[in-house]
């Protein structure tokens, strides 16, 4: 809902970059003018999943031309251990090599293309041993980076053993690879007095300047982590910008030389982790209406080599088992398995997606062993308002809107008509079958660890009337920054030009939180509102005496400082007279989300400061004959609450829906039988473009405010809408169904690539002919 009531927030502003990404002027890390004597990193990558290093010769990358220093486990100054929860990853291979692509020594050279060519000399020698390269196969070998995870409510075996209808199954569903625009990329300038200064394409400076304190051994205040903006991130650059910060910064201590490292393209999907692939088996049992009775889940995820963020990504992933369920009786299993392959991590939705398919996928199960509409299957199975309101971890939904969120969508586009329309085409056309399917979704936002849910602000005023805020968060592109303006100069009353955001600066706002799940306006535009709430509490006091009228009568609007009947300021003149009154113009803000907690021990509590709720229905044509499919219409329903800027929510609702259909159709990464990751550049992995989009897109945002008090009652959109992508992959399951006439689920694994949808095709067809054949003997 778009707030009507404000001067800025609630406008359709535009990016506060926008001008400088269209003219190529917007600074990223990899823009910023060299300091003389700049040197440039690379890094030697390992070529064995799982082997004992017998020995490295890297004489001939010391000698080789431009090459200043070369440095391996041994050179880390401080601790050569690190990683965001658990200290498990080596700077460097330490003794072994865990993954392909595993940094084992790093080069800084005079030129970026010198050091690449010499990280190509090393010469090692390698003894093999026993690799885990699957999920299945961690699970299998009780081979675990984090004890498994179990949750439970009721006697789900009686359950099971009653209901009236039972079926089990097992699907996979691959990972997915940031691809971020802009690549990995750190630049460390030394300072005096071992100072160190750090840019970097970070969610989390405060993170990377603990990292970073941590390898040099040394105080955390010597170290500054500054970030403009990035050229995407998508979560990928939440932990895993670690390894290119503490390179560069140990090189530029060992040289005391500015140092960049940026990371190749290939080196970079080589090195880092991705979103965490799984294989979910379930066992559901229901009634006639397709109402869930009982249901087992056990998730095996492949975590790669060390913890990483796989504990609260694979406790997000049963946080959203229920989706928009109630889920009565339930046991679920999440299994971090341990393998030889690239430390899965945080992206963009942190396990909640995993979650979400796996449910489903087991309702889309049902309606096809009923015969139903999926449709009607899931609103059987919503969450009440009064009742059947609590979820697997014992927190009440309170704001739920999904039966007229659902409702709305399922009338604006069309869906009853469509569906006949579809039955109808699908009836008569052998080759060519359509499919149609409406999702809901529903999405706890918050950190699940509760001390993350904080920020803090800085707020400068001019006396000139101009405002700069510096906040926590970080801008990957996603509107944060303008977010932020917007709140400012609503609470000033000033034009949103008057207010600039700086650069995300760890020397001004300290030990803060990533800029990651979703938090990034709610916590961040509380903090800078708080900020101006201060500055606008001490201008009013002294407005009123200098003025004579009461404080309470002083009021901050259109670029002006009213105070009741007695004077009309312009806010650059009053703030003139501010300053000579000696009255401070800058306050630091702070905001803690309320009302949140979590028990890791019993699993449950409000991990969950609020929900957001969306639907989307999609509409496919598949060619039965090829797996070559199409999207030709998606409509969208999205609940922003009282949205802060409806354009760049829609954006972002846009570019969240084509991500996850992405995810769930053509990115497929693929290891080789050796652990190598094959799919490691743009020729072998496939995003979505311009033309995988739908022709037909309709994104609306629902009437609704937020039932917290969250910043201006908006809510959350870097999440939620990437989940709303699986009405393409299960509009893509229900053409292939029409080829067993709906009854038949089709065992469809993610990414429906057309090589797996061929598969699954023959699958369906013969289990059709032998349902057929069967009614004939019969």
């Amino acid at each position: 809902m778009q707030n009507t009531q404000h001067r800025t927030v609630g406008q359709s502003l535009f990016h506060e970059s926008a001008h400088l990404h269209v003219t190529g002027r917007a600074t990223y890390t990899d823009d910023i003018p060299e300091r003389q004597g700049t040197l440039h990193a690379a890094m030697g990558l390992s070529a064995k999943a799982h082997a004992k290093i017998k020995s490295m010769d890297l004489s001939a990358v010391k000698a080789a031309p431009g090459v200043i220093a070369v440095i391996t486990l041994d050179d880390v100054p401080g601790d050569k251990y690190l990683g965001p929860f658990l200290h498990d990853e080596p700077v460097f291979a330490d003794g072994e090599t865990l993954y392909v692509g595993q940094p084992m020594f790093a080069v800084a050279a005079t030129s970026h293309d010198l050091a690449r060519r010499a990280a190509k000399l090393a010469k090692v020698e390698y003894e093999d041993l026993p690799a885990i390269l699957t999920a299945q196969q961690g699970a299998e070998e009780k081979a675990y980076v984090l004890p498994p995870v179990h949750i439970a409510r009721g006697d789900v075996e009686a359950k099971l053993a009653s209901a009236p209808h039972r079926h089990d199954g097992d699907f996979y569903v691959g990972g997915q690879e940031q691809f971020y625009l802009e690549g990995q990329i750190a630049y460390a300038l030394p300072g005096e007095d071992m100072d160190m200064h750090v840019y970097c394409s970070t969610q989390h400076p405060s993170e990377m300047q603990f990292m970073v304190a941590h390898a040099l051994g040394q105080p955390v205040h010597g170290i500054k982590v500054e970030c403009r903006r990035m050229g995407g991130g998508f979560g990928g650059k939440e932990t895993q910008s670690w390894y290119f910060a503490t390179v560069a910064a140990i090189l530029a201590r060992r040289t005391g030389k500015p140092v960049k490292l940026r990371a190749d393209r290939d080196d970079d999907m080589m090195i880092t982790g991705k979103r965490h692939d799984f294989r979910a088996l379930f066992d559901v049992g229901y009634n006639d209406d397709g109402r869930i009775l009982g249901v087992k889940f056990q998730y095996q995820l492949r975590c790669g080599f060390s913890a990483d963020l796989s504990g609260p990504v694979g406790d997000r992933q049963i946080f959203h088992s229920d989706n928009a369920y109630y889920l009565d009786t339930f046991d679920i299993l999440s299994i971090r398995a341990k393998t030889n392959t690239q430390s899965n991590t945080a992206f963009r939705g942190f396990g909640g997606p995993q979650g979400i398919i796996a449910i489903e996928y087991v309702i889309d199960d049902i309606a096809r062993k009923l015969g139903k509409d999926p449709l009607e299957v899931r609103k059987a199975n919503f969450y009440g308002k009064t009742e059947r309101n609590v979820t697997p971890y014992q927190m009440t939904v309170e704001d739920n809107v999904i039966h007229e969120l659902v409702g709305q969508l399922e009338e604006s586009s069309e869906y009853q008509k469509r569906r006949a329309e579809i039955d109808a085409f699908n009836a008569t056309s052998p080759v060519l079958k359509k499919g149609l399917s409406l999702v809901p979704v529903k999405f706890g936002i918050s950190f699940t660890a509760t001390q993350f849910n904080q920020a803090g602000a800085l707020l400068h005023i001019y006396t000139d009337g101009s405002v700069l805020i510096n906040h926590g968060g970080t801008e990957m592109g996603q509107g944060l920054n303008t977010k932020v303006a917007q709140v400012v100069a609503e609470e000033l009353g000033v034009d949103f030009n008057r207010v600039r955001v700086s650069a995300t600066d760890t020397s001004k706002v300290p030990n803060t939180s990533a800029t990651a799940a979703s938090t990034g306006t709610d916590l961040n535009g509380k903090a800078a509102q708080d900020a101006a709430v201060k500055i606008k509490t001490v201008l009013a006091e002294f407005a009123a005496t200098k003025y004579g009228c009461a404080a309470d009568e002083v009021k901050f609007r259109d670029n002006h400082v009213v105070c009741g009947d007695k004077a009309s300021v312009p806010f650059d003149e009053f703030v003139r007279v501010a300053y000579t009154g000696r009255v401070p113009l800058w306050s630091s803000g702070f905001y803690r989300t309320p009302k949140i907690h979590y028990d890791f021990a019993t699993l449950t509590g409000r991990p969950f400061f609020y929900f957001v709720y969306g639907a989307a229905c999609s509409e496919v044509i598949v060619d039965t004959l090829t797996g070559e499919n199409r999207i030709t219409r998606s409509d969208i329903l999205y609940d922003a609450g009282s949205s802060i800027n409806p354009a760049i929510d829609i954006g972002q609702i846009e570019g969240g829906f084509i991500q996850g259909a992405g995810w769930l159709t053509t990115e497929e990464l693929w290891w080789n039988k050796d652990g190598k990751l094959m799919t490691h550049a743009p020729s072998t992995y496939k995003i979505p473009a311009v033309s995988d989009c739908p022709p037909v897109l309709n994104v609306k945002l629902f009437e609704n405010s937020n039932a917290e008090e969250s910043i201006y009652r908006s809510k959350a959109l870097g999440e939620p809408p990437l989940p709303l992508g699986m009405a393409v992959f299960l509009a893509i399951r229900d053409a292939i169904a029409s080829l067993g006439e709906g009854r038949v689920a089709p065992p469809l694994n993610a990414p429906a690539t057309a090589e797996s949808i061929l598969n699954t095709i023959e699958i369906v067809q013969a289990e059709a002919r032998a349902k057929q054949l069967e009614k004939v003997t019969v």
